[in-house]
């Protein structure tokens, strides 16, 4: 049953109605030349440089760290690196958990799949136009080879021949990301990012991200990591705002911030 304007969805679990479950994202992309890309991943500290490496020597990489880190822009710069490096890469998927931030509410979203999840994916897409441009990054999304997919889309599928770059891992529940983990196939690689200061779920101890990077530290073909505030290369500011409420928090161990 469609909702009214006055309803809404707040997680995956709501996406049955939101999304028409008659969606099929493009299996085989179509013919694209990639002398077009030209993509110099530049790496500003040492965190940057290890990250790149997780990815390069990996099947699987998990990252977490501060708003700033270079975690979500690093990953599509590398994926754009791979997808016309090695002809086993065919397309980039995006994934994201399609969450409300805490005391916000959205309606239901009309539209196509695309228009349905840009709000949620523009973080993804301006890492693409800086990178390559905004007109590139739309015939990658138009020929089907950079797909945008929420969390709920990639369940139940074997994604071969992929770079999967999921986001916003935080908001990932242990349930999701086991079932999001296993999704990888052949010839693919999966790189997970997110920032366990913002988790915007209810009750955050069912976020995911910090169990996995310590479930799969140290294992065979996964590759996990931490950034710090010290890697933040984004607006000095963004390390004074992370100082500032890491302190507080310190002070007020049981206030919820929210």
């Amino acid at each position: 049953m469609a909702r009214g304007k006055n309803q809404k969805y707040k997680s995956d679990e709501y996406l049955e109605e939101v999304f028409p479950s008659s969606y099929t994202p493009p299996i085989t992309p179509p013919r694209f030349s990639y002398d077009k890309l030209n993509v110099d991943v530049k790496c500003k500290n040492q965190n940057q440089k290890k990250f790149i490496n997780l990815i390069q020597d990996n099947k699987i990489t998990i990252a977490a760290g501060p708003a700033g880190t270079g975690k979500t822009y690093l990953a599509c710069a590398q994926a754009l690196k791979m997808l016309k490096s090695d002809n086993r890469f065919k397309r980039i998927i995006l994934v994201k958990s399609v969450t409300v931030l805490e005391g916000e509410e959205i309606g239901f979203l009309k539209g196509d799949m695309k228009e349905k999840m840009y709000p949620h994916t523009i973080s993804f897409l301006d890492n693409f136009h800086k990178i390559i441009g905004e007109s590139l990054t739309q015939i990658l999304l138009d020929s089907g080879i950079i797909q945008v997919l929420p969390l709920a889309y990639i369940r139940g599928r074997s994604i071969d021949n992929s770079i999967i770059i999921v986001d916003e891992a935080q908001n990932i529940t242990r349930k999701n990301m086991r079932s999001t983990l296993t999704r990888i196939g052949t010839d693919s690689v999966m790189i997970i990012t997110g920032d366990t200061k913002q988790i915007d779920m209810k009750d955050p101890k069912f976020s995911s991200l910090d169990l996995v990077i310590r479930l799969f530290a140290d294992k065979p073909n996964i590759g996990t990591m931490e950034f710090d505030k010290k890697d933040i290369v984004r607006d000095p500011i963004v390390m004074l705002i992370e100082e500032v409420f890491d302190e507080w928090e310190e002070l007020n161990p049981k206030t919820n911030i929210s």
